[in-house]
């Protein structure tokens, strides 16, 4: 009988390739409320190492942390219509609490616009306190009817920055400075993956903001990725919960508003860009395990070697995972590893320790060579430099094979049917967007052709990219 496949192939099933490498690599499972996740401590040490890259380009650009209740009067979304009107559908709301019924409803955050905004008008009163910038780590529920686990679920974990500035130039410049030296530069850096950073549509902007922007990635499959979102609120925010300062000249201004977000959804963005038919392959810069020093046989000086090197390695700065569990095939091991995306596997035995050498085998882009045991910092090292620069390379090719410049509505929802379109917005407008999005392909972003941001929504020369996305 052949041996089946860990994985479904991608070619086959793509969505059912997904499904199989988040349950066979441990990174979550389906919680008990349809619609959630609990993640797998694998998944979650993913998760930390995106927070903390992120965190850290956060903290560079000004901003500091804080925490905002989960809870939030149902008043609060209220007071700006557009916002509640944009969020209704996936709202979840408590009326009953302590055993009684609530006087006034409360809302679990879908987002966090509303309570802070409260929060700095109570903290603002002159030019000085000004830009005031924050973030918090946090979860957020958004009820959703078509669940997939870190995509789409009623609960994710993510960071949300909100801002309030002098005046309209500036807190542009802040949003647009978040979407490019935080998200762009870890999506590009860290995660490997070559986003397109643009401007929404009217039609895809977030509720209640003056202007969304927009990092796109795409996935394996050729569809679309949201990875994260830098908004533009003007004053409709500090006009709805009255954030006012005194100007240098003693007269009071509305505040100007920005938020900014990215989520546990990057996760899912990783494992699609970047996994094959063996599972994950994860980018070592991001890679929680960067090197799983592996002994082939039970033997005590093999085991001591093993442990002595992993030292070596931790030592020279490299996230290292020992693995002797001898007891197990080294073929079911391997596999279990290369499921979980390691991008570079040392293994030793007997014979490569009377050699001075270790098997150095390689996640991404494949092969296997014996390494000698000195100086095995400085090659652990360049190998891992190889294996970032090869996925960003990777995943850059598929997105610029993938996108075909298009005239025509027609072309531009075939092209979608396997990778990305790009058409001249004056050749699609917002008519011609209404029309793709009957057959489910919507406009991603817009870009000028140099890929800078349109400036307004109907910027002359801007490019849509047109996709089907998750």
């Amino acid at each position: 009988m052949a041996k089946q496949p860990v994985l479904t192939p991608q070619a086959d099933d793509f969505p059912r390739w997904y499904q199989d490498v988040v349950a066979k690599a441990e990174m979550a499972d389906n919680g008990p409320v349809r619609g959630t996740m609990v993640i797998r401590p694998y998944g979650y040490s993913i998760w930390e190492q995106m927070q903390a890259e992120v965190d850290r380009r956060i903290k560079r650009a000004g901003a500091k942390n804080a925490y905002f209740p989960l809870f939030i009067p149902e008043q609060y979304l209220k007071r700006e219509a557009e916002h509640v009107e944009g969020f209704s559908p996936e709202l979840a709301v408590v009326t009953v609490a302590g055993g009684k019924e609530l006087e006034e409803p409360v809302v679990v955050r879908p987002t966090s616009e509303t309570v802070i905004g409260e929060f700095m008008a109570k903290w603002t009163q002159s030019y000085r306190d000004l830009p005031l910038l924050l973030n918090q780590w946090a979860n957020v529920v958004r009820w959703e009817l078509r669940p997939r686990v870190f995509l789409r679920t009623s609960e994710f974990l993510w960071q949300e920055g909100h801002t309030a500035h002098v005046d309209e130039a500036d807190a542009r410049a802040y949003a647009v400075r978040i979407l490019h030296e935080v998200y762009e530069s870890f999506m590009r850096d860290v995660l490997a993956i070559p986003v397109v950073v643009g401007r929404k549509t009217a039609k895809e902007r977030f509720a209640g903001a003056t202007n969304t922007m927009t990092t796109e990635a795409m996935m394996g499959d050729g569809k679309a990725l949201q990875m994260g979102t830098s908004h533009e609120l003007g004053q409709n925010f500090a006009k709805a919960f009255d954030i006012q300062y005194l100007d240098a000249e003693g007269t009071q201004q509305h505040a100007w508003t920005t938020s900014w977000g990215v989520s546990t959804r990057m996760v899912g963005g990783l494992i699609m860009c970047h996994g094959d038919d063996s599972g994950l392959r994860i980018p070592p810069v991001l890679a929680p395990v960067q090197v799983v020093v592996m002994a082939v046989r039970d033997d005590d000086a093999v085991i001591d070697r093993c442990r002595a090197l992993a030292d070596e390695l931790t030592d020279a700065g490299v996230r290292v995972e020992l693995d002797v569990r001898v007891e197990t095939s080294m073929g079911r091991r391997a596999t279990d590893w290369e499921l979980k995306g390691v991008p570079v596997r040392l293994e030793l035995g007997p014979r490569d320790l009377a050699e001075n050498v270790v098997t150095l085998v390689r996640r991404i882009g494949g092969g296997k060579e014996p390494v000698s045991l000195d100086g095995i910092a400085a090659t652990v090292g360049s190998a891992l430099d190889a294996a970032q620069a090869a996925l960003l390379a990777e995943a850059t090719e598929r997105r610029d094979s993938r996108t075909v410049d298009v005239t025509t509505i027609a072309e531009a929802a075939a092209a979608a049917a396997t990778g990305w379109a790009r058409i001249p917005w004056a050749d699609l407008g917002v008519e011609g967007e209404a029309e793709l999005a009957k057959e489910s392909v919507t406009v991603r972003c817009l870009v000028m052709p140099d890929g800078s941001l349109p400036d307004g929504d109907a910027a002359d020369g801007a490019l849509a990219i047109v996709a089907r996305s998750y």
